[in-house]
């Protein structure tokens, strides 16, 4: 399809076999919790995942015929796995302090991610914690940035209550109720192709809108 081959959201779905709502919860954490996840294919994954759980492909194993997973199974498990990966990178940030965003460049461990975490918050504020979900990149740095900030937890838990819920739920559901339109089930990989394209529109939006930012600034000194 696109990219490299293992991080297709089909083919790693696919490899997890009968614990494959195990091995997205999984990838959800990973992405959301530590930050050398920020690679993953969150959004894509939850709408493929959804995808296939409207046609039946996402079972659990069972003694005898594998059991189809409900979809409001999948969006459970899928929110909660993402709010416990937040959680993650939250406590992360306030243990390990500004330390984590001062180290040094990386294959997995970018400065512009940092830029663009810091100018992300920023700009939306404690409402970053909420569109952060639904932004690549950005759901991976906000929290642990939410924790370098000493952001009051019940603070952050309130938001991230919603962010959670809104991403893990409604992308996995976008996902379940096409995959319920014939043409669309005969064409995942193409339906898939556009949704990781549209899916990265917020963060070149914003990387566009912190550049001319910076010329603006550059400019002006």
């Amino acid at each position: 399809m696109f990219g490299i081959e293992w991080l297709q959201p089909e083919t790693l779905i696919q490899s997890f076999g009968a614990f494959a709502m195990i091995g997205v919860c999984a990838i959800v954490f990973i992405e959301t919790g530590l930050l050398v996840g920020f690679f993953l294919p969150g959004d894509s994954l939850l709408f493929v995942t959804g995808l296939m759980v409207s046609t039946g492909d996402v079972v659990f194993p069972t003694g005898g015929d594998p059991w189809p997973v409900p979809i409001w199974l999948a969006c459970a498990m899928i929110s909660l796995a993402a709010w416990l990966g937040d959680q993650t990178g939250y406590f992360i940030g306030r243990k390990a302090g500004p330390a984590i965003f001062n180290k040094q460049e990386s294959k997995l461990f970018s400065q512009k991610n940092v830029d663009r975490t810091n100018s992300f918050f920023e700009r939306y504020g404690a409402r970053a914690i909420i569109l952060a979900h639904f932004v690549p990149v950005m759901r991976t740095f906000v929290p642990v940035a939410a924790g370098i900030g000493q952001m009051p937890y019940r603070r952050f838990l309130k938001y991230n209550v919603f962010g959670v819920i809104g991403w893990g739920t409604g992308v996995t559901l976008l996902g379940y109720f096409l995959g319920k339109i014939p043409f669309v089930a005969q064409h995942v990989e193409y339906f898939t192709i556009g949704f990781v394209i549209v899916s990265t529109i917020p963060i070149a939006l914003e990387v566009i809108r912190a550049r001319r930012e910076h010329k603006a600034e550059s400019i002006i000194s």
